[in-house]
């Protein structure tokens, strides 16, 4: 029975670290996305006729930067909360 309280607790210590590096994954999206913003700035400074263009790539690419940010997210909250890990024990 000690056994299994040790693992469990090994099992349970992991998964927290995993979640925390998984949230990690949030850094690359901010600063991406942060880097685009300013560069869609820059470039409708310089030609405002294509605000439109320009904006609507943006989000597109905003979005697509996000994605990652929230498999991090889903994959720590999986960690946490629904923890597949636990069951094996």
């Amino acid at each position: 029975m000690e056994n299994n309280e040790i693992a469990r607790a090994i099992v349970l210590g992991a998964s927290a670290l995993g979640a925390g590096t998984a949230m990690i994954a949030g850094i690359g999206p901010g600063i991406g996305e942060g880097f685009a913003v300013g560069k869609a700035c820059e470039s409708i400074g310089r030609q405002p006729e294509s605000s439109g263009a320009v904006t609507r790539t943006m989000f597109i690419g905003c979005a697509v930067a996000e994605s990652t940010g929230i498999y991090g997210l889903l994959v720590a909250l999986l960690l946490m909360f629904a923890n597949p890990f636990i069951g094996k024990l």
